[in-house]
């Protein structure tokens, strides 16, 4: 494992100087979901739910998130973020929303961060919007599963099934 970038050699926290860095085309891609109740699946599957459509109002959110980022994690750089895509998945057995961000950008550094946020910010969404009929909404299982550009190149998570 090597050492941990965001700290001097005072051991002091700092932001990382990719000054020097060239461009790349960069890629990260992040998954989480929400367990609910079946009858909570069942409104947003249906459309039903009174505040409207939860997974376009969520996918909004995702996306603004991606380009906040760096306003949200102390050391993250500011990005100009070229693509930003949010992907549901309804799932029954658990009963969930599934959430997959894909986040691209040509920069001397990498996506990660902003595809985990907007993962994260999207499935708060979704609490928020059905909180109202579900408290109980569980957020779950939110990680990276792959990355690809710069010097470290591609890292892909291994597959566990």
């Amino acid at each position: 494992m090597s050492e941990l970038t965001h700290f001097n050699a005072a051991g002091e926290a700092h932001m990382v100087d990719v000054g020097d860095k060239p461009a790349s085309a960069r890629r990260a891609v992040a998954e989480g979901r929400i367990l609910m109740l079946t009858e909570t699946l069942a409104l947003i599957r249906e459309g039903r739910h009174r505040k409207g459509d939860v997974l376009g109002v969520a996918r909004i959110a995702g996306i603004m998130a991606a380009k906040k980022t760096a306003e949200l994690i102390p050391l993250c750089h500011p990005l100009a973020l070229t693509r930003v895509d949010i992907e549901f998945q309804l799932i029954s057995q658990p009963d969930a929303v599934s959430c997959c961000a894909s986040v691209e950008t040509r920069g001397p550094t990498g996506v990660e961060m902003e595809a985990l946020t907007a993962v994260q910010i999207a499935l708060l969404t979704v609490y928020d919007m059905c909180k109202a009929v579900d408290r109980g909404m569980t957020i779950e299982s939110v990680r990276l599963l792959e990355k690809a550009g710069g010097k470290s190149g591609h890292w892909q998570r291994p597959s566990t099934a």
